[in-house]
């Protein structure tokens, strides 16, 4: 397997040697200009259409807030665990690796 990797690389490096270099086509004039204006044709102009956008963007922001602040509330609340003896799962495994270092 190996001859025949080694035998098929100096024959692509030959293969890509024989191509012409010709320098990379170019966008036609204006394309860009083109691509911008219909973008911008597109875009809502409608009072209703961004009022319907920003009503949107709202209410996701809005249960993006109630998520994180439930998730604030019981990260809090669950804090409340570790005066427990073995509520903390860290002080559990660092108890573990002290007595397995310590003997």
């Amino acid at each position: 397997m190996k001859t025949s990797t080694s035998s098929s690389v100096p024959r692509l490096l030959r293969a890509a040697a024989s191509v012409p270099n010709e320098p990379a086509p170019e966008m036609p004039f204006g394309f860009d200009t083109r691509v911008v204006a219909l973008w911008r044709a597109t875009l809502p102009t409608d009072p209703v259409e961004i009022g319907r956008l920003l009503r949107r963007v709202m209410l996701i922001a809005a249960s993006l807030i109630v998520l994180a602040t439930a998730g604030a509330y019981r990260e809090l609340h669950d804090g409340d665990e570790a005066a427990e003896p073995f509520g903390n799962e860290f002080s559990i495994a660092d108890t573990a690796i002290g007595g397995v270092f310590g003997q």
